[in-house]
């Protein structure tokens, strides 16, 4: 498995961006109010990245021999699975808070505070989902064994047959 790069961040928040400044757009066409997210959604945000962190901490210690718990592969790789899904979608919800807060300064009419405030949370909590997992997805890598073979090794179970010998 590949770490998260920086390009699929990227996107994910650009993708963001387009569909939360083009979400308001067309409820402003539309003659609804704009799109606010809920209070608590940030709040959400924060309490996933403590936990994705949390659940990493176990396999950081387990690998890097500061206990003598064994690790299981499959929850190690589970909790970097989940590490790595919560980097992209804290991207793609931070980059929808920047674009409603892009569409919310473009307008004319000062939004109210209230409605800002959610927005600027759900963007900086965004932020800090990323951060929780790339931060945990780092926890959850091993070190790598010497005697780990290298994918076009001179290792001889790997050669192939030749016709007749």
């Amino acid at each position: 498995m590949k770490r998260t790069g920086a390009g699929v961040l990227i996107i994910a928040a650009v993708l963001g961006v387009a569909a939360g400044f083009l979400v308001d757009q067309l409820l402003t066409s539309a003659g609804s109010p704009t799109f606010t997210p809920a209070v608590t959604l940030p709040i959400l945000l924060v309490l996933l990245g403590v936990v994705v962190i949390a659940l990493a901490i176990p396999i950081r210690r387990a690998t890097h021999g500061t206990t003598k718990a064994k690790v299981d592969p499959f929850r190690a790789v589970r909790i970097a699975m989940l590490a790595k899904a919560s980097s992209i979608v804290g991207a793609a919800i931070g980059g929808l808070g920047a674009g409603l807060w892009i569409f919310l300064s473009t307008r004319p009419v000062t939004p109210s505070l209230g409605s800002l405030g959610t927005v600027i949370a759900t963007t900086v909590c965004g932020a800090l989902l990323v951060a929780a997992g790339l931060v945990a997805e780092h926890l959850c890598t091993i070190r790598k064994d010497d005697d780990d073979e290298q994918p076009g090794g001179d290792d001889p179970g790997l050669e192939p047959r030749l016709r007749g010998h």
